[in-house]
C-alpha cells in the first residue's frame, strides 16, 4: 500500500519534524570537519523546498557516525547545517541539542518556511534504544512527523519508530517515496528479462536477497567474494580466495532453487588472481587471469576476468530491468576494479532498461565509474535497501499510515 506523503497534509504554519539521513562522511582537515560527499544532503532538497513553499516550520533531525551516547564535537552536525544552507540558498539555524529547553526555544523562534537542524541524535544512547521518554521529548517539537530517511528506516530507533506513537499526523517525504517506488513497486512489476547482479564479500549478507530474487528474476549474476563460496559449492579450486565454508550448503540450495525455477544463475568463468593483496596500501602483486576452477594454492581471486565480463555484459545488454547490489571485486584497488567498472558501463549503455543501483558499495562504484547519471535510480540506503529487498518493508516505514 502506498504511504501518506507530504502532499496529503496541510503544512502552513505547522512545525514539521523531519527525520533525514545526514550521516555523511567527514574528514578532519587541521581540526575542521569537512564533508567529503554531500549526496545524502542533496537528495533531501526537493522535500525541503516543498516544505518551505508550503510555509512549514522545518525541524530537521539526523544521526551522524557512532558516538555511542557521548557528545563528540567531531561528530557534530554543525558542518551539515552550513552545507545545507549553501545548497538551499537560505539560512539553516543549528541548535546544540535535539531535546530539552535549548531545542524547544530554538523551535519557538522559527517562522514559516525557516529551517532548524538539531544536533546529532546519537549523542543520546536513548535514540538507538528506542527509549519512549526520549521519543516523547522529540515529539514535543512537532505538529507533524515526516520520515525522509530511507537509509535509517531499517532501524526501529526513537527518531524513526518511537516518535510516531506520540505525533498524530505522520507521512513520508519525497526521497522515501522514491525509494519505496523503485525498490518496491518497480521491481514487483519488473519487465523481463530481469537481471539481478549481486556482488560483495559475503553470501551470508545477501543470501535472503538472492533467495527472494530467484522468485522474480530471469537471470542472477554473482560476483565479488561471495562467488568463491559458490565456487566451493561446485567443487572448484579457489586457492586462498575469500569464502565462507560454513555457507556452502546455502549456496548449493540457491543453485538448486534457481535450476528448479528455470532461472539462470551465472558464476564467474575466469578470475583475476593475486598472490599478495595489501588493502591499506592499495597494492597487489603479482596478478594474472586464470579459469574460475584453477585458482592456485596461495593465490586469491580479487576480480572477475575478461571472459566473465563478456558473459555478464551480454546478459545485461539484453535486459529490460537491472538491479545491481555489490561490486564484482576489490574495486577500491585499481588493478582489481576492471570487472566492477565494466558492469557499471554496460548497465549505463543499456538505455532500454530500468536500472536500479541498490545502495552500499555499488553506489560508490557507479559514481567512481562516471556513469551515475546514466542509470534510472540510485538508492541512498545500504543495509536499508538490502532489508527492504528481503522483507518488502522496514520498521521506519511500517509505523507510518497508508494513504
Amino acid at each position: 500500500m502506498p504511504k501518506l506523503t507530504l502532499r496529503d497534509l496541510s503544512l502552513e504554519n505547522k512545525r514539521v519534524l523531519l527525520r533525514v539521513d545526514y550521516n555523511v562522511p567527514l574528514d578532519d582537515k587541521e581540526g575542521v570537519m569537512v564533508i567529503t560527499d554531500d549526496t545524502r544532503i542533496q537528495e533531501t532538497i526537493p522535500t525541503l523546498k516543498y516544505l518551505q513553499e508550503k510555509g512549514a516550520k522545518i525541524i530537521l533531525m539526523s544521526h551522524l557516525g557512532r558516538p555511542k551516547g557521548q557528545r563528540d564535537p567531531k561528530q557534530s552536525l554543525a558542518p551539515v547545517a552550513k552545507r545545507l544552507s549553501e545548497l538551499l540558498g537560505s539560512p539553516v539555524a543549528f541548535v546544540e541539542d535535539c531535546i530539552g529547553p535549548k531545542a524547544e526555544a530554538a523551535v519557538q523562534g522559527l517562522s514559516n518556511g525557516s529551517l532548524l537542524l538539531l544536533e546529532n541524535l546519537r549523542f543520546y544512547s536513548e535514540e538507538e534504544k528506542n527509549d519512549q521518554a526520549f521519543a516523547q521529548s522529540l515529539s514535543k517539537l512537532a505538529d507533524i512527523y515526516v520520515n525522509d530517511a530511507f537509509g535509517a528506516a531499517h532501524r526501529a530507533h526513537a527518531s524513526t519508530e518511537g516518535v510516531t506513537h506520540f505525533v498524530a499526523q505522520k507521512a513520508i517525504g519525497f526521497l522515501m517515496e522514491k525509494e519505496l517506488q523503485f525498490l518496491g513497486e518497480e521491481l514487483n512489476k519488473a519487465q523481463k528479462p530481469f537481471v539481478v547482479i549481486i556482488g560483495g564479500a559475503k553470501v551470508s549478507d545477501k543470501i535472503k536477497v538472492i533467495d527472494k530474487m530467484i522468485d522474480k528474476a530471469t537471470t542472477i549474476i554473482i560476483g565479488g567474494g561471495m562467488a568463491y563460496t559458490f565456487g566451493l559449492a561446485l567443487g572448484r579450486k579457489i586457492g586462498n580466495s575469500l569464502c565462507e565454508p560454513d555457507k556452502v550448503d546455502i549456496a548449493k540450495a540457491a543453485l538448486e532453487k534457481a535450476k528448479a525455477r528455470g532461472v539462470k544463475l551465472l558464476l564467474p568463468i575466469d578470475n583475476f588472481v593475486v598472490e599478495k593483496l595489501d588493502f591499506k596500501a592499495k597494492t597487489v602483486s603479482p596478478g594474472k587471469y586464470v579459469g574460475a576452477d584453477l585458482i592456485p594454492d596461495g593465490w586469491e581471486g580479487v576480480d572477475i576476468g575478461p571472459e566473465t565480463i563478456k558473459l555478464y555484459s551480454e546478459e545485461i545488454a539484453s535486459a529490460k530491468t537491472v538491479l545491481w547490489n555489490g561490486p564484482m571485486g576489490v574495486f577500491e584497488i585499481k588493478e582489481c576494479s576492471k570487472g566492477t567498472y565494466a558492469i557499471a558501463e554496460v548497465i549505463a549503455q543499456n538505455s532500454n532498461c530500468l536500472s536500479i543501483i541498490g545502495g552500499g558499495d555499488s553506489v560508490k562504484a557507479i559514481k567512481k565509474s562516471g556513469f551515475s547519471d546514466k542509470v534510472s535510480f540510485i538508492s541512498t540506503g545500504g543495509g536499508a535497501s538490502l532489508e527492504f529487498l528481503e522483507n518488502g518493508t522496514l520498521p521506519g516505514v511500517e509505523c507510518l499510515p497508508n494513504k
